[in-house]
């Protein structure tokens, strides 16, 4: 290693954790990296950077812009059919971190199948639903139906923007751009 690369990473290990938001070719949002990430893919010609703070990136021997955005260079096909894990974070945070049944947002959330798993239902985006304890506890093992219950909203599936809100719960002005309707679609 290089002392001009360990001084490098000497400044970004100094730093506060900065996120970059990484866009496909087609500047669609993908994902946020670190900017250690973000700067190899920049130094490797796999991405450039379309958006950069102020303040340089340096080493010993030179400087480099602090990437903010960056874009990949080559297209990175995203299969829609692939759906994400359902993770109890992303599950609340796309149910708003309200029970669907009564909307309480207080209390313990426990994630609940509307079609119970002992009747064939899959644990889906579209099957899985954020329920607080005592609606989940009524409901058990019956369908909404039987328990008289009503969904305040359809489950559906994540938008990629969520998971972005998730790894950077704030997101910088300047990805507004990018993230577009979405950002303000998955802030409500």
């Amino acid at each position: 290693m290089s002392n001009g690369q360990w001084r490098s990473d000497a400044l970004l290990d100094s730093q506060p954790v900065q996120q970059v938001l990484v866009l496909n070719a087609s500047y669609e949002p993908l994902n946020v990296c670190s900017v250690r990430r973000a700067h190899v893919l920049v130094y490797k010609g796999k991405a450039e950077v379309i958006e950069r703070l102020d303040r340089p990136l340096a080493s010993a021997t030179t400087t480099f812009p602090w990437p903010h955005v960056i874009r990949l260079v080559t297209y990175i096909r995203v299969p829609r059919a692939v759906q994400r894990k359902i993770s109890r974070r992303a599950l609340f945070a796309r149910d708003g971190w309200r029970c669907v049944y009564c909307g309480s947002a207080g209390g313990r959330l426990t994630l609940d199948h509307v079609v119970p798993r002992s009747r064939g239902g899959d644990s889906v985006w579209e099957n899985v639903v954020t329920s607080c304890a005592p609606c989940n506890l009524r409901k058990g093992n019956r369908s909404l139906e039987e328990a008289g219950f009503v969904l305040r909203h359809p489950p559906r599936p994540p938008t990629p923007v969520l998971f972005i809100r998730l790894a950077a719960p704030h997101i910088p002005e300047r990805w507004s751009p990018y993230l577009g309707s979405l950002a303000a679609a998955s802030a409500a």
